[in-house]
């Protein structure tokens, strides 16, 4: 038996719709549509192709693309500046600073310089605090798709053991306060784990966020397991040709999951999806 797909990308197309509609309907008592600032600095290639993606998603929509593309040589006070405006616009619901930015940059200095209650990527201290504490808030996309993606296709949670492969702030400490908010118990490994796939191999939901190709063989993943895999790394064949893996070795896995999702088309899909629901989140509030 193969594991079953969780299908990231057609659930994305599904929110889309259903965003498109209340957009629709907010519209005309808002007076305005909601706005999304994208702000990217330099030339990074891989950067480039997201924002691109962002903006047709907001034109899918029905929110308007604030973005601002600056050289690589943009200072910090410039850039400060630039939130700044952006936080003082009433058309603006969303800022999203993309990353990874330029070496002399601070990005968390800039993050935090975004109005909280317009922080589109949920990375806000303010944000990640009222994820701690249980309050609404805006949260950050990729572990709120995980959760959304694990709602859709009513995969309980309540008392299972969750294991979160990665702690970064991006992904995997929200994530496992989002699973454990949900009643899962949570535990997080990470590169220093000792005995990962010990670990790994008791987790009835298993995600893998750490950035590193095939961290997953199948001997680490226990028969029947829902796998998330995170991961977006990019290889090269010796033909030259480069495709997107995950964090999981697919194929291996995939015979020994009962649910998992691929790369491309499973989180990343879903990442996109909920920072437009956050916009539009924000956007709801000024009604």
């Amino acid at each position: 038996m193969e594991a079953k797909i969780l299908d990231g990308k057609t659930l994305a197309q599904k929110i889309q719709a259903e965003l498109k509609q209340q957009v629709e309907e907010l519209t005309p008592k808002i007076g305005r549509p909601p706005g999304l600032a994208v702000i990217m600095v330099g030339d990074n290639p891989a950067s480039a192709a997201y924002v691109r993606n962002k903006e047709r998603s907001c034109e899918k929509v029905g929110i308007a693309s604030f973005g601002k593309h600056f050289p690589t040589e943009t200072s910090q006070e410039e850039l400060k500046q630039v939130i700044e405006e952006l936080n003082k616009d009433d058309r603006v619901d969303g800022i999203l600073v993309q990353l990874p930015l330029p070496d002399h940059l601070d990005s968390v200095s800039l993050l935090h310089q975004i109005d909280p209650d317009k922080d589109a990527d949920g990375l806000h201290a303010v944000n990640l605090g009222r994820l701690v504490r249980g309050e609404a808030g805006l949260r950050s996309c990729t572990p709120a798709g995980v959760m959304r993606l694990l709602e859709e296709y009513q995969i309980p949670l309540k008392g299972k053991k969750a294991v979160v492969v990665g702690r970064s702030i991006l992904v995997g400490k929200p994530l496992a306060l989002m699973l454990l908010a949900a009643d899962a118990t949570v535990t997080i490994a990470h590169s220093r784990s000792q005995n990962l796939g010990d670990i790994t191999r008791d987790a009835d939901i298993l995600v893998a966020a750490a950035g590193r190709k095939d961290l997953i063989t199948a001997d680490m993943v226990k028969p029947g397991a829902i796998v998330i895999d995170v991961g977006i790394n990019r290889v090269t064949d010796e033909a030259g040709n480069s495709r997107l893996v995950g964090d999981v070795n697919f194929d291996a896995v995939k015979t020994i999951a009962g649910y998992i999702t691929p790369v491309p088309g499973g989180i990343g899909p879903m990442t996109v999806a909920l920072l437009l629901a956050n916009t539009v989140w924000s956007y709801s509030q000024k009604q």
